[in-house]
């Protein structure tokens, strides 16, 4: 790869005042220190835990760091949950992925290249009264197709398994997608011709291949077909949804015969609508597939079959071309087509749903209040339980009186913990940071609340700084989230963690303001058309009530910073709120609403957030624009935009820097020509913090002028 510093100053091509190099690899800290982005980005990521069908085994996925190559390292681990004391154990599997067992916990499926192709392998793994015994285990190549398997699951029977993969709809086979591809790698000629929307979506720019469905059957020898069977025949549509879907989105019945998926059908209408739908179609393809929820106009997903097959659970969202609407539990009666809402008096937006073996419990997650817990809701009553409450709960996995969870908090990245199918004997069983989490000294957190908009409670949450000692006062984050219908929970995040600002010696304030999750729909629905409005009084409310709170946050010393929402909002208060802040960074927001609109990608949420089209509503696009209001703009800022950003693309955060250069205000812009709407690689990201942080205190320092511009 280019090095990063060269790139950045290739892609700026005018003087970078203040984006330090990454600091080399890094150093292990073996004393106490305040945590830093060096341990950030070095942290092993525990995720996708799956439970073995007995519950004894775990397996699971742990991502490390290569800093040195600037990327993740992908790895798989089993623990026996049965045998006190015992250790994970790492498989020999290089840069596996998505492990699943086998339908009778002898084997596990994963993910992993043969060649440059993503193929699906088995690993026989022998298990006896004394635990484990991986010595004779060897990877066993399943599937030998000319392209990457996307996603797959395993039917309950074992005998077959679906399998998404990429391919131009028009092709009859998956060689022919190859030999497609193979030819366009040789042409010379670079253009490509678009009649419809997407061009590009998320970080990628269209090349007329969908994701679509298919089954292959395990042969004799435990090996798939070359060429499988399609089940999406006909459907223009992704399987999983694009950018983020995975095999949450189809399944099998109980008894392996049909086969369920949702899928948004494209045509024209795809970048401003959300009808998803949820259909069913013969596992042996025999029949095109059927749609369930034509009726429901707004976004059907996630299908779960009951164990008898009898019924078939769902997601649901009742308003059209809306994402952040609240999704509620559908339960379908397949012998007759009717439709009842499991939970229509409870106020959360469930996800991640598992149906437990007795068929009377649904386990789902959801945002609340501040937290992402784990819950259990009565099939039959709709009663919902909390069954583990602090932090958040990012996956789980189920079998028989055991769940097996991946958790984390505002100070532990994720590990995995058992509990049973009641809520009760919470028991953590990994422990893969612990060394790191010992030295690295954190701030604590206080969530608190106070009275915002029309007299309405809002929470926040404060994080002290490293060593804090009371009777001191500290400069101040004020950290403003994204989405916008999203929350800074009790969560541990790799992007906009909080105790990376706490490890430098700031106090961190983030405030949930009208239009985040957890709260209730009518809260995250209110923002919707009043983006500049009810947030911001919130934040300025919440900013003086954590003033009044916390007499260690110091006042004088205070810049707000904020990402995509976060950064549209801190364009906005440059402009009408900039009078508490020393400085600002803004990654990746929206400067000119009205272009914002002809440049992005997912057109449904700019037209429902703003009630229409900039020409059939350009009044509710100007109402709140932050471009409007640059005259006013007085504080330095820094501005960071990424090249591979099509959510919000970098032209509004150029066009911000122009009108920050040309006003003459203290400002600086670091560019990624290789990131997206994240800062994923990790020297990246160590740039990226260190260069945020270069800003924060050269403009809070207890010397800094008093004069933020030359205006």
């Amino acid at each position: 790869m280019k090095p990063l510093f060269a790139a950045l100053m290739l892609a700026l091509a005018l003087p970078v005042a203040a984006a330090p190099m990454p600091s080399g690899v890094p150093v292990e800290n073996h004393g106490p220190h305040a945590f830093n982005v060096h341990d950030l980005v070095m942290m092993e990521r525990v995720s996708d835990p799956q439970l073995s069908p007995d519950g004894r085994y775990a397996a699971f996925s742990v991502r490390s760091t290569d800093y040195a190559a600037n990327k993740g390292v992908n790895a798989l681990y089993v623990l026996d949950l049965g045998k006190s004391g015992a250790q994970p154990v790492k498989l020999a599997v290089k840069g596996a992925s998505s492990a699943r067992w086998s339908s009778d916990g002898h084997s596990l499926y994963y993910v992993a290249a043969a060649g440059d192709i993503a193929q699906l392998w088995r690993l026989d793994i022998f298990a006896g009264k004394s635990g484990l015994d991986l010595s004779s285990a060897k990877p066993v190549q399943i599937s030998h197709g000319p392209l990457d398997i996307e996603d797959y699951k395993l039917s309950p029977d074992g005998k077959s398994v679906l399998l998404s993969y990429a391919v131009f709809t028009d092709c009859d086979d998956l060689a022919c997608t190859k030999e497609r591809l193979d030819g366009r790698a040789k042409d010379k000629s670079t253009g490509t011709l678009y009649t419809k929307l997407f061009v590009r979506h998320w970080d990628n720019w269209s090349d007329g291949r969908r994701d679509q469905l298919y089954i292959a059957r395990f042969g004799a020898d435990g090996s798939l077909p070359a060429e499988p069977t399609l089940l999406s025949k006909g459907i223009d549509g992704d399987i999983p949804s694009k950018p983020f879907g995975d095999e949450s989105e189809f399944s099998y019945s109980p008894d392996s015969k049909t086969v369920y998926f949702d899928v948004r059908i494209a045509g024209n209408s795809e970048p401003w609508s959300t009808n998803f739908d949820v259909y069913k179609v013969p596992a042996d393809g025999s029949a095109a597939p059927q749609n369930l929820t034509a009726a429901n106009k707004a976004w059907d997903a996630f299908p779960v079959p009951s164990p008898d097959g009898k019924t078939l659970y769902y997601l649901a969202m009742k308003t059209p071309a809306f994402e952040a609407d609240r999704f509620g539990i559908m339960a379908m009666d397949l012998s007759t087509g009717s439709i009842r809402e499991i939970d229509p008096s409870w106020d959360r937006s469930p996800g991640s749903m598992q149906v437990s073996a007795d068929g009377k419990t649904l386990y789902v997650t959801a945002d609340d209040e501040g937290q992402h817990p784990l819950f259990a809701v009565d099939v039959t009553s709709g009663k919902v339980d909390k069954l583990v409450s602090d932090g958040s709960v990012s996956a789980y996995s189920l079998a028989g009186d055991r769940i097996l969870l991946a958790r984390d908090d505002l100070k532990r990245p994720s590990d995995l913990y058992t509990v049973s199918a009641a809520g009760k004997d919470l028991k953590q069983v990994t422990h893969f940071n612990a060394e790191r989490l010992k030295n690295a000294k954190m701030g604590d957190a206080q969530f608190f609340t106070f009275k915002g908009w029309n007299n309405e409670t809002v929470q926040g949450y404060v994080v002290k700084p490293v060593d804090y000692k009371a009777g001191q006062k500290y400069p101040v984050a004020f950290i403003i989230h994204g989405g916008p219908q999203g929350a800074m929970t009790n969560d541990w995040s790799y992007r906009w963690n909080p105790q990376t600002y706490a490890g430098q010696g700031f106090a961190v304030v983030t405030i949930n303001f009208h239009g985040s999750t957890g709260y209730g729909q009518a809260f995250t629905d209110s923002i919707s058309g009043d983006w500049g409005g009810k947030p911001l009084e919130d934040l300025k409310l919440g900013w003086q009530a954590a003033l009044d709170k916390y007499s260690f946050l110091d006042s004088d010393r205070a810049c707000a910073l904020g990402a995509s929402y976060g950064g549209y909002m801190t364009y906005w208060i440059a402009g009408v709120w900039n009078k508490p802040w020393k400085c600002l960074v803004d990654h990746d927001g929206v400067f000119d609403a009205r272009m914002m609109y002809y440049a992005t990608e997912e057109l449904w949420f700019e037209e429902h957030e703003n009630g229409g089209t900039p020409f059939n509503a350009p009044e509710n696009y100007e109402k709140f624009n932050p471009v409007n209001h640059v005259k006013d703009w007085r504080v330095p800022m820094l501005v960071v935009h990424s090249g591979h950003d099509f959510r919000i693309p970098i032209t509004q955060g150029l066009g911000a820097f122009t009108a920050l250069q040309r006003q003459g205000i203290p400002s600086e812009f670091l560019t990624f020509p290789d990131e997206n709407h994240w800062v994923l690689k990790p020297q990246n990201s160590v740039l990226w913090h260190e260069t945020v942080n270069a800003w924060l205190k050269k403009w809070t320092a207890p010397d800094a002028s008093s004069t933020s511009t030359t205006k």
